[in-house]
């Protein structure tokens, strides 16, 4: 019974923050990642068209964080923090990071032994397509590889943590 409650508590304490929290409007966990639809979004002030812009995001793709719901919007923010309310038709659930180092190099595997398929800048934007034991799989164009999830923005920390 001890160990069981040891367990418990250690599993309690290890579980990532930003699944403990769900949305109220889409149940969904707060904070996600998700990116944008368009070449140009506004990000209001509050969630609703009558609340001034604050700021125009000018990358369709970018990873943003969703920090609240209300509504049909969502108060997000890029990888320096700026943002605000954007209307949910806006934004894609399709995963996107953007490459945060001065270079990531993708491999073929996730393993820096492996062949190097190619290197990509910061700043660049990549699709997602799985991650898991500190590496994170993505595409750039017609490049798909493995790169350290440490190179990139809009992974979770679970997702960027090696397992034993």
């Amino acid at each position: 019974m001890k160990r069981l409650l040891i367990l418990a508590l250690a599993l309690a304490l290890a579980a990532p923050v930003w699944a403990q929290e769900l949305g109220k409007v889409t149940g969904l966990p707060i904070p996600r990642f998700v990116s944008l639809k368009s070449n140009s979004t506004n990000a209001r002030r509050g969630p609703s068209l009558s609340h001034r812009v604050d700021w125009e995001f000018l990358r369709k793709g970018l990873p943003v964080r969703v920090t609240a719901e209300y509504e049909n919007w969502r108060r997000v923010e890029d990888n320096e923090g700026a943002g605000g309310w954007v209307h949910y038709t806006l934004l894609s659930g399709s995963r996107t990071v953007l490459v945060t180092a001065d270079e990531a190099t993708l491999y073929r595997d996730a393993n820096p032994t492996s062949a190097k398929v190619a290197v990509a800048k910061a700043g660049v934007i990549a699709y997602v397509d799985s991650c898991g034991n500190g590496w994170c799989e993505i595409e750039i164009d017609s490049y798909d590889g493995w790169t350290e999830a440490g190179n990139l923005w809009g992974v979770y920390g679970v997702e960027m943590t090696p397992q034993d």
